[in-house]
Parts: structure tokens; sequence; C-alpha cells
């Protein structure tokens, strides 16, 4: 018996083989969870999976061997939560559907919520509730009805995956250009092909960027009608993309929706946030993702999104300048450190990346104002780094430890950013940042975004560099064909030239991001002031009442920018009243 969430894309060829090996079997329909069944019983389930591309969550009932196995795809797209309990296991897909398990009460887990400060999301395969956690990406978990003993195996290790791609990289054969591009495009496109398989409408994500670009392009390509497209855009031209989406969809000829997005949008979706992201989250990009997935789900069913393109292929600021900055900054001595602190500070007191002071700078030197945010905090950073992973941490932190928010005594200082694997310390410093975003930011955040945005749509997404051949043909590369001249993702731009001209996409990165300083002093702010409220923090007695005051009032009176701290204790309390969670009691949806 199988419980299945999720897709097997190949699920067709896996029936050949099973046909081409003699397996009689009589099939009922096309689905691929009955694919899975029958293969599971000729291969078994480790073997399967290996063979299976795809994203999912599952349990398995062995009724011969009297065991349950949950198991989740490679990379983390599905959520599969458990809890262990006296006399049994729950597992779901959902945290809140433990609220209908009896004698199921959590308290909170100080040292995860002391996480989720400093980085706005719970870290995957962690869980706010203490007793409950998730199930590891790549890996089968085996639980014995007859003694509840539980055995993990992995069935795919991204980071044997991405190593042995390195030592390949190492003795292949040396290539020209047009060979690499040629390989990469045909993997990208076999992927692409085999995700566009579906029985419903599809279309695709487009922002303008590279990736969503890219993927669009492809599916164009191998689609015999105009692909539909979605983007969303807001009404703040700082932070409008979606004329740049607009150009390219109308050069690749796709039939394109965009959406604008309004405070009031904004304001109607907020109380639902709680819901549907089920764990607090402060991915300030959540609101327009959620929105976009409302409004793709009029049109199709299924969608697929670049998602994975950055980690895979090294797209984000810190994977350049991360490592230039650390190389410069392990020969500095202890007391030049200690001056550029400073800096930092006068910075952050400007404002932070999504203040129009810094905006004004950016546009002006031609960066991107989420960098400049990040230059604001590298004299902290330096002050304070002793290591290439201290570094990284500094980098993805986005609230920081301000005030210590939290009244639990027990909180400490987990920031568990950087996954610690002695098989990451032969990496070169660029890809050791890739791999740690790989592992952990984007099953913790990005994935989440997505994820639980679309499923709360009734919207299939899927992404297809995260498909296994992609993660193995970007780690198969020699590292300077993802990171050159100072740009990451070299190879997707240049397969993108193949379709979409340069100067449509050559432009800083700009990311997902929304107003939330302008926004939580105008229509959010009323909101926000009744979950930051003395009362209402004294009631979730989760918080501190004096440092959360002491934050909203300086961004109130805009002394400082702080809309990214303020949205994670926001959303923190938001979670904490619609589930009427606290230190002592369960979880227990709030009633209307």
């Amino acid at each position: 018996m199988i419980v299945f969430n999720g897709e097997i894309y190949n699920h067709l060829t896996l029936r050949q083989e099973l046909e081409q090996a003699g397996v009689d079997i009589t099939w009922r329909g096309r689905s691929d969870t009955e694919t899975l069944l029958e293969a599971i019983a000729y291969w078994g389930l480790a073997v399967v999976l290996e063979k299976a591309f795809g994203m999912f969550a599952l349990a398995l009932w062995g009724r011969s061997a009297n065991t349950l196995s949950l198991a989740r795809d490679r990379t983390g797209e599905k959520p599969l939560y458990l809890i262990t309990r006296e006399g049994g296991v729950a597992f779901a897909s959902e945290l809140q559907a433990f609220h209908a398990v009896p004698g199921c009460e959590f308290r909170l887990d100080a040292e995860v919520l002391q996480s989720y400060l400093e980085t706005s999301v719970v870290p995957d395969c962690a869980c706010v509730l203490h007793g409950a956690r998730k199930v590891r990406p790549g890996t089968i978990l085996c639980i014995s009805a007859a003694d509840g003993r539980m055995r993990q195996e992995a069935y795919c290790d991204l980071v044997a995956l991405m190593a042995g791609g390195r030592s390949a990289a190492s003795r292949r054969t040396p290539q020209t250009c047009e060979e690499v591009i040629g390989d990469v495009s045909a993997i990208l496109e076999e992927v692409v092909a085999s995700q566009m398989i579906s029985d419903v409408p599809l279309g695709s994500f487009l922002s303008g960027g590279i990736d969503s670009s890219l993927v669009t392009a492809l599916m164009q390509k191998v689609s015999d009608r105009p692909v539909k497209t979605f983007t969303i855009g807001f009404e703040e031209a700082g932070y409008d993309e979606s004329a740049h989406a607009e150009r390219i969809a109308e050069h690749l000829g796709t039939e394109h929706r965009s959406y604008r997005l309004t405070e009031a949008d904004a304001l109607e979706i907020i109380p639902q946030l709680p819901r549907i992201y089920g764990e607090p989250f402060a991915d300030s990009s959540q609101i327009p993702t959620a929105l976009l997935c409302q409004n793709a789900r009029q049109d199709v069913t299924v969608a697929l999104t670049g998602d994975g393109g950055d980690e895979v292929f090294g797209g984000y600021n810190r994977h350049v300048l991360g490592p230039r900055f650390w190389s410069r900054l392990d020969r500095m001595p202890d007391f030049l450190r200690s001056s550029v602190r400073p800096m930092g500070r006068f910075l952050q007191r400007c404002g932070g990346g999504n203040s129009a002071w810094l905006r004004f700078v950016a546009r002006r030197i031609g960066v991107s104002a989420s960098l400049l945010d990040k230059t604001s905090r590298l004299g902290e950073i330096a002050a304070d780094a002793r290591s290439l992973q201290d570094v990284y941490r500094g980098l993805t932190q986005t609230a920081g430890e301000r005030g210590h928010f939290l009244v639990s005594e027990r909180a400490k200082h987990t920031n568990a950013a950087a996954q610690e694997d002695e098989r990451l310390a032969s990496f070169a410093a660029e890809e050791w940042m890739m791999a740690q975003d790989t592992l952990g930011y984007l099953p913790s955040d990005i994935l989440v975004k997505v994820d639980r945005a679309a499923m709360h749509a009734s919207l299939e997404t899927r992404a297809p560099f995260l498909d296994v051949r992609t993660i193995e043909a970007a780690w198969r590369l020699p590292l300077h064909k993802r990171i050159r001249d100072g740009k990451g993702k070299h190879i997707l731009r240049e397969i993108l030239d193949r379709h979409v001209p340069r100067e449509m996409i050559d432009r800083p990165k700009q990311g997902f991001a929304v107003p939330i300083d302008r926004w939580l002093r105008g229509e959010l702010r009323d909101w926000a002031e009744s979950l930051l409220s003395k009362e209402a923090l004294v009631e979730a007695a989760v918080l501190r009442v004096d440092p959360v005051r002491e934050l909203w009032a300086a961004h109130l009176s805009r002394r400082g920018d702080y809309g990214q701290s303020l949205w994670t204790l926001l959303m923190l309390q938001a979670w904490l009243q619609h589930w009427h969670v606290s230190t002592s009691e369960g979880l227990r949806e709030k009633t209307p």
C-alpha cells in the first residue's frame, strides 16, 4: 500500500523497462502511482527511487516485512513531517494535520525558534514544534512495526554526487565552448520536455531573469503552441521587473499574463499565510509568490519554474563575492578588521538595502540594492568571521540576533545555515557555497516558499533545474563554466543567448523583493501594530516585549529600515495567534 504526493516524470519509461524485463502486468490506468507500486514490487523501493526523476513524498507499507517506509525526493521539493509518539508514529505533508492525532501536544522548540529568528525560515529537517521533524531529502526512513526501530538509508547522496561530478570534471577531456554548451543545453531540453508531459493545462512562471527565461525558451522550443507564461509586478518601479518579462515573452511568442501586486492585495493575502505555510516562514517574497500561484491557477494546473538555477549554477552574489571577501579578510590583521565595523553600521543606519538612498547609490554604481544591503553587513562580518563558514552564515542571516527577542532562556545561537560535512572541505570556496545553498537554503526557503503557495492554490510546480540529470550536468562542469568574469551562471547565459538577445537579460540581479519597509509604515501598519502590541506579545509569551517594541518604534520613526527583521517577528506572531501555539500548549487551530 502506498500514499504518494508528487510526480514521477519518467514513469512511462519505467513501465517500458518493466515490460522489457518480462514482467506480466495489466495496467489499469496511466497513473505514476500505479507505476511506482508495480516497479517497487519488482525492483524494491531504493532501486526505483534511484531510477525515478521527480518530486515527491511517499509512505509505503510493506506487508510481508511489517515495515513502514517514508521517502522524500532528492532535493526536498515536497515536505514530509514525522512525529514519534508512545504507541506509534504519525506522518503528514502538513504540520497542521497532526492536530487531528489524539494525544499530540507539542511545545515550541526554542533552539529552532532562534534559528528561525536569525534566518527567517525553519531549517529543513527541523521543526518548530519539539517532537516533530522532517524526513531528510534523498532518504528512505524504514520503521519496524514490531519494535519501532528506525533505519535511515540514503538513495541519493547529493554531496557524493557533487564530489563525483567534480572528480569527473577533472578527468574529462577538454571540450570546446560550443561542445559544452551543446551538451548542457541538450540535457536541459530533455529535462524540460519530460516535465511538460501533462494531462492538464501547463505553463511557466516568467520573471524575466536568466533561469525562468531559459526554462520558458526551452518549453517554447519543444511546444507546438504558445506557452502560457505568468509574471507579477509591483506598483513601485524599483521593485517591478514585469516589463522585462513582458519583452521576453513577446520575443519568445508566449501567451503572457502579467499581474500587479498592490498593498491592498498584500493585506488581503497576509492573514492566509499562517495556514498556507504551516510553520513560521518569513521570506517576504512569499506574498507575490502566493498571489502569482493563485492567478496562474485560473489558467493552468501545472507551472514550470526556474527554481534551483542559482544554487546549482552559481547565481547568487555570495557565490562570486563571498570567496573574494574571505580571501582578503583572512589576510587582514585584527585591528584592520575592527576598523571596518563602523562602515557596516553607518550603512545600516542609512536604512539597509530597501532604503531609497541605498537604491539610488546602487543604481549609480551599477549593482543591485540587495547586493549593497549585503555590503552594509560586511563590516560586522569582517570583525567577527574566522572562517568561510562564518562569512556564509553572516551573508545568509536575514534578521540577526538583534535584541535577543526570545523569552525562553533555553534559546541559543544556533544558526544552522552551514552544513557540516567533511567531504565539502576539498571544494573550492565558490563550490562550497553553492553546495551549502543546495543542501540548506534551497529546501528550507526557496522550495518551501513555492511549494506551499502552489499547493494552497491547487497548482503543481515543477523545477527542471532540480532534476538530478541537471544537477549532475552542472557539477561535471569546470568551475569557470559556472562562475566567470565576476558573474555566475555563465553556461546558462551562453545557452540563453541562443534564444534571447543578451541585452534583454543582462542587468543586475534583483531577486523577488517586496517593498516591505514602506508597506509596514503604510497599509500594513495597523495589522502589524495589532500583532506587535504589548498585549499581543504578552499573550503569546514567546517574544520579549521591550526589544520588539523598540525595533517597531525605530522603524516607524525612520531611524532605520528594519522591515525584514520585523517581518520575521510578525510571521511568528501571526502563526502563534492562528494556531494558538504557546510555550506550554499544543497545536490547535484558532476557531473563527
